[in-house]
């Protein structure tokens, strides 16, 4: 609930764009302009390390609204869960400051895609966060990426990932849900 105003409002927005412009590229970069509310902060007055992650969820929900793989995913059943994200910070953010979020899709493999966001003042990267997510079905099961692209054609310029973004999703996966994962501190 913390962010569901701002996530509301920036579909909302993102829904006007679609309309008067028509489908953005699935390999286009979204851009949202946001600002540090005091809901944002904490005690030392800068953006909490914890709501970045929250508000580069917005930046997914533009992108996937104004490429309208939302409205295929609401049609067809489908959603995405994150499986696994990392962020790494450069710069603070401070109370009132004005920052874009940039949302991109790098990629997939196999399994999942992968998504890149930054937040970024006048040009300059302040953080950056790279999200792996899988695509499944309200009916059950894991998407088949044939059956997305099926649905919204293979963008042209989708590649695969970078190796070393294979390298961080082994390191940091979890084992399955269908295997044991006991919590032992060694």
């Amino acid at each position: 609930m913390n962010v569901i105003w701002r996530t509301l409002l920036v579909i909302w927005r993102a829904r006007r764009a679609l309309r008067r412009d028509g489908a953005a590229p699935t390999g286009a970069i979204g851009r949202i302009r946001l600002r540090t509310l005091p809901t944002d902060v904490d005690v030392l007055r800068h953006m909490n390390n914890g709501r970045y992650l929250s508000l580069f969820d917005l930046g997914r929900w533009d992108l996937l609204t104004r490429t309208g793989l939302l409205e295929t995913m609401r049609r067809n059943g489908w959603y995405a869960v994150v499986s696994s994200e990392t962020i790494t910070f450069r710069k603070s953010l401070d109370l009132g400051q004005r920052f874009d979020v940039e949302t991109r899709l790098l990629g997939h493999d196999d399994r999942a895609l992968y998504v890149e966001h930054r937040a970024v003042v006048a040009g300059e990267i302040y953080a950056r966060a790279l999200v792996r997510a899988r695509m499944l079905k309200r009916t059950g099961g894991t998407l088949s990426h044939d059956e997305l692209f099926a649905a919204i054609g293979r963008p042209d310029d989708l590649g695969e990932v970078e190796p070393w973004v294979h390298e961080w999703a082994r390191a940091s996966a979890l084992p399955s849900t269908r295997a044991e994962a006991p919590s032992v501190w060694s």
